[in-house]
Order: structure tokens, then C-alpha cells, then sequence
């Protein structure tokens, strides 16, 4: 048996916390600059290298990751960024990885 004060009081606190809970934020990528990445301004360094990632993936119509390939990938731009840090991280992976060139293996 449970006991109803007990439950009307979890209940309470569910919906209390679940009204507090934070608000969606959008993140524009292309506006994060290699300061803001490396330094954790935005959020996690390999969470954005994952999304960027994602992105050309996406745009050369490719559903595989290479897990080593996309650690060693993020580590190159994370090492770019350092030197240069008011440059775009997503300019800075383009031009460090070639992302945005076609795929000349098709």
C-alpha cells in the first residue's frame, strides 16, 4: 500500500522541479569562434566537434562514423584553434580537414 501523503507530496515536488527545469537553447555553430571552443565557452569541445561532424556527414550523404577518425579529427582542430583563436571553428574545420570539399570517392 502506498501512502497517499506521501505520493500527493512526490507528485508536488515532480511538478515543481519539472516547472523549474531550463529553457531549450538554440546554438547557431557557425557563429562559434576557436576561442569559444576550446575554452568551453559554448559547451563541451567534443560535443561540437560531433555536430560538426554530423553536419558534413550529412551534406556528403554518409551515415558512418569512424570513431578513432572523428577523436583524432576533433583533436587537429582543437590543435588549429589554439593558434588561432578569433577564426570560426567551423571555417577552421573546413580548411584543416577539407570538409568542404565534394567527396571524390563517389
Amino acid at each position: 500500500m502506498t501512502n497517499p501523503k506521501l505520493a500527493f507530496i512526490g507528485l508536488t515536488l515532480a511538478l515543481f522541479c519539472a516547472s523549474r527545469a531550463q529553457a531549450q537553447v538554440t546554438i547557431d555553430v557557425s557563429k562559434i569562434t576557436c576561442r569559444q571552443f576550446i575554452l568551453y565557452e559554448v559547451t563541451k569541445p567534443e560535443y561540437i566537434a560531433i555536430w560538426i561532424h554530423g553536419y558534413y556527414s550529412g551534406k556528403h550523404d554518409s551515415t558512418l562514423v569512424e570513431v578513432q577518425q572523428l577523436k583524432a579529427n576533433a583533436d587537429r582542430v582543437e590543435k588549429y584553434c589554439r593558434e588561432h583563436l578569433d577564426e570560426m571553428v567551423m571555417r577552421a574545420a573546413a580548411t584543416l580537414l577539407g570538409a568542404d570539399k565534394s567527396d571524390k570517392s563517389r
